[in-house]
């Protein structure tokens, strides 16, 4: 090749470069978008995106890491279910939902996969915080809008759905704080969530934020995976070493955790957890004996806010970056049975599944009928 030709080569190639870069998605845009009482922004300092409108119905993928507990289920029970309401069947041509395992090479090859096969959308539950760079200029520059929700991404550069974690933390350490009354000191037991995730880590500083400045408290760290299980056996040893706890944060397998107490006649004492069924039927049941709970919610039905999001994206519509998701949250003042807890459910359902600010209602009994298998 002559000089000549190499350099015009090398021109055209950097004239196609340039082309990609200038129609890379998303843009930044002004808001408000859409539905602001649904896809509200985290804050007002939160930037909005736009990608290029594609004509529909979508191919939707939903790529999972982490499978081994009762919430990643529903999840992807609820994923499937919402696919089928109508007002959202005839968006999508096709859904696809893997499940990765913890391994971020994995996720990161799955996503990378459904790219190249041509899906518009992906959402996610990021086996870590970071790491995502590569798979994100690759979605952008394919016009793929990804969605990482619940364990959510470093990252400003695409749209994120969650619930404020820290404020779950922080919203849980007040709960146990005003319960305890004046006592300021005592062993407290923290039965933290899957190592290396941003929920876990989250929820860890804001409860930690608000217990270190109001006492004195000795936190026993223990890993309950968000679930039963695990959390079940982690508390029983927990208790087993260290006797006597004033007080119980969980984030996920409460309750396996209120079950071990149980066995070992520990006294109830106040305690915040999760939004499973059974541990809120175990503080309906048990209340009157001390057991003062408050249940927040990481509904598994983020997912369907996320797909909602995804859809609403592809149409064209500008949306904020970060979506922020209220936390539902009720305690054993505040429960009542077949309204935010149901007697006649398993206790391995997540009560937390409406989401009125979005017209969304994925019932049980759509959820149930639903397995959690691979669709590939």
């Amino acid at each position: 090749m002559t000089r000549v030709a190499r350099l015009s080569a090398l021109a055209f190639t950097g004239f196609l470069l340039s082309s990609v870069a200038a129609i890379a998605a998303p843009k930044s845009v002004a808001g408000p978008g859409p539905d602001p009482n649904c896809f509200k922004p985290w804050s007002a300092q939160t930037k909005y995106m736009q990608w290029d409108k594609k004509p529909g119905p979508y191919r939707i993928a939903v790529v999972n890491g982490f499978v081994g507990n009762t919430w990643r289920i529903q999840m992807i029970q609820t994923a499937k279910a919402f696919a089928e309401q109508a007002g959202i069947k005839e968006k999508i041509k096709e859904l696809k939902v893997v499940s990765t395992g913890t391994d971020v090479a994995a996720q990161l090859g799955a996503i990378e996969d459904f790219i190249n096969q041509g899906f518009d959308a992906i959402i996610t539950i990021a086996v870590a915080p970071d790491g995502f760079d590569r798979v994100i200029r690759l979605a952008d520059r394919n016009n793929v809008v990804v969605v990482p929700f619940d364990n959510v991404l470093d990252t400003d550069k695409v749209m994120q759905v969650n619930e404020d974690q820290l404020e779950i933390g922080r919203t849980s350490a007040r709960f146990l704080l005003k319960e305890l009354g004046q006592k300021r000191d005592g062993k407290v037991l923290e039965v933290r969530g899957l190592p290396g995730n941003s929920v876990d880590r989250d929820r860890h500083l804001g409860f930690r934020e608000v217990m270190e400045k109001e006492g004195k408290f000795q936190i026993i760290e223990v890993v309950g995976n968000w679930d039963d299980g695990t959390a079940q056996k982690a508390t029983a040893d927990a208790l087993a070493v260290h006797g006597k706890f004033e007080a119980v944060f969980t984030q996920g397998g409460s309750t396996g955790s209120v079950r071990a107490m149980m066995d070992a006649k520990h006294p109830f004492v106040p305690m915040a957890g999760e939004g499973e069924n059974g541990y809120r039927k175990l503080i309906a049941k048990h209340a009157g004996e001390g057991l003062k709970g408050l249940s927040y919610s990481q509904s598994p039905g983020l997912v369907s806010i996320s797909m909602k999001a995804a859809l609403s994206a592809l149409e064209g519509n500008p949306m904020p970056q970060l979506i922020s998701v209220p936390i539902p949250v009720v305690d054993y003042t505040t429960l009542k049975d077949n309204v935010n807890y149901w007697s006649n459910l398993s206790d391995n359902f997540f009560a937390a599944n409406e989401f009125p600010a979005c017209g969304v209602n994925v019932t049980a009994p759509e959820i149930m009928a639903k397995d959690a298998k691979n669709t590939e």
